[in-house]
């Protein structure tokens, strides 16, 4: 099945209803949006001459054409490649280039960036979605859906790795359905009266939560603001009604502060996804207390997306259970299609209670990295999806995580890998050494920090460093702080031991 008939099938069913707004403004209705959709496809596969599997990449920020462009790369049987936003012309062009992506659909002028992009990627075509071509090629005639196979690759994820390069993760058609159905079993219920607000990424989680909301019938609000904003969002809510959202713990926390300050109506809200970090008990306590009965908890992976375990509302307002404040704490438990266990170094599994990696396998785990099958090789094993995440489970099934093996920061919300950094602050001259780690923030869950070791008699100006790394990585990427030390802590093997370097904060009284 392809994933674009979840829309023709609505498309059918509800074609008069809302389907997509800007802010407050109402701008397609179910049948205008598959029409459009349709249309781009007839374009795709016609006046562009794209072929069943071929990769089209999505480089904007939050924008109502992100979901006709979804829906008309499937419907074309294409395969939709959906970029960070916030990342470097760089990193984009590592993407497009590893993808072999032959279309490049961006928002505002490509300017200098277009010929970052197009060196990496020879034949790339690059249309913006504000420049007349895009306009002609949602009028056209349409097509029918061109069919898929459930394992035929539908979504290509590009999440890094400790390696630093990002890695595409293969999700097919069958991952993405499985998800869906897993959202109306252990997230919500969503109805054709919600609504689904976009102010995390498209281009990740938030994006995904589309299907469950598509398929029901719902409206897809996009925020003016294209982001974040509490304000706005509170606004929306109003104006609409039954909202829900996802949102990492950063912006949960955001949004709690507006609220308790502004004594703001949240009523409007439905359901607050939240994930992609730790949220801490006294944070999810106030949450609870200021928004009221509104939040879920889901833990995943891009190589597993928003489907390992979840928290439900039932288990979060469930304050006469004896285990109570163990469970809030905790990612909940299994999504319904997977199966997730702690295992020992050599795979095999835990007693309850006992400290180890989690494995995840069911329907919903990525068919493997694209073009790198080594990494294929080291992440799934024995059918098993190794997440690399340290965790316990209870007795009940609860699935507490207890450190992440990766070394992964989590700021706001999004990913950020040390070696990458790390990589690029070594460039500088007079960098002997440096060792990245995050250090938590109450504004951001984590904040980057790099230690550094300057080679003798040689100083490395930290405006020279923001410098290097705002030429080759995202913005948010870069150090919040730069400590100078003369030596990093070594095991016996030489490995620099990165827990030690975290002590600084409690031996320093930081937060």
């Amino acid at each position: 099945m392809n994933l674009a008939h979840l829309l023709a099938r609505s498309a059918r069913v509800f074609p008069e209803r809302a389907a997509v707004a800007l802010g407050k403004r109402e701008l397609y209705s179910y049948g205008e949006l598959f029409r459009r959709a349709a249309s781009i496809a007839a374009a795709l596969r016609g006046s562009i001459g794209l072929q069943a599997g071929d990769r089209v990449a999505l480089f904007m920020a939050n924008c109502p054409q992100y979901l006709e462009l979804l829906y008309g790369i499937w419907h074309a049987g294409l395969v939709a490649v959906p970029i960070n936003h916030k990342l470097h012309p760089r990193e984009v062009a590592f993407i497009v280039g590893n993808s072999a992506s032959s279309l490049l659909f961006v928002a505002g002028e490509p300017g200098s960036s277009a010929q970052m992009w197009t060196d990496g990627a020879p034949g790339l075509r690059i249309v913006s979605i504000d420049g007349p071509a895009y306009r002609q090629l949602a009028i056209g005639e349409p097509i029918d859906v061109v069919p898929r196979a459930p394992d035929d690759l539908a979504w290509l994820f590009y999440t890094s790795g400790t390696t630093g390069r990002p890695k595409g993760v293969m999700l097919s058609q069958r991952n993405l359905l499985a998800m869906t159905f897993c959202y109306f079993t252990d997230v919500d219920q969503a109805a054709s009266s919600d609504s689904i607000l976009y102010a995390a990424p498209m281009s990740h989680g938030a994006g995904m939560y589309n299907f469950a909301h598509v398929l029901v019938g719902a409206r897809h609000v996009v925020p003016e603001s294209g982001g974040f904003d509490p304000a706005e969002i509170l606004a929306l809510s109003q104006r609409f009604g039954q909202v829900s959202l996802f949102a990492a713990p950063t912006m949960v926390h955001r949004l709690v502060e507006h609220v308790a300050e502004q004594q703001a109506d949240c009523s409007g809200i439905k359901t607050i996804v939240y994930g992609g970090g730790p949220m801490y008990l006294e944070d999810i306590r106030r949450a609870l207390a200021v928004l009221g009965d509104r939040l879920v908890q889901i833990y995943g992976q891009g190589e597993s997306p928003m489907t390992i375990t979840a928290l439900s509302r039932e288990h979060l307002t469930d304050r006469t259970h004896p285990r109570y404040l163990e469970r809030i704490v905790s990612v909940g438990v299994a999504h319904s299609v997977v199966e997730v266990l702690v295992a020992d170094a050599d795979g095999l599994p835990l007693p309850a209670g006992s400290a180890g990696e989690v494995l995840v396998r069911g329907e919903t785990v990525m068919q493997g990295y694209w073009r790198n099958p080594e990494a294929t090789a080291a992440t799934l094993r024995d059918g098993w999806l190794h997440t690399g995440d340290v965790g316990v489970l209870d007795a009940d099934g609860f699935l507490t995580l207890k450190d992440r093996s990766k070394d992964v920061i989590i700021s706001g919300g999004s990913n950020i890998y040390p070696r990458e950094v790390e990589e690029v602050l070594l460039r500088h001259a007079a960098v002997a050494e440096v060792s990245v780690v995050g250090r938590p923030s109450a504004e951001w869950g984590e904040e980057v920090v790099a230690f550094v070791v300057c080679r003798p008699g040689m100083a490395a100006p930290i405006e020279e460093l923001d410098a290097l790394c705002l030429d080759a990585i995202a913005r948010f990427k870069r150090p919040k702080d730069y400590l100078f030390v003369a030596a990093l802590p070594r095991n016996n093997y030489g490995k620099v031991l990165k827990t030690e370097l975290r002590r600084h904060w409690t031996t320093q009284g930081e937060n």
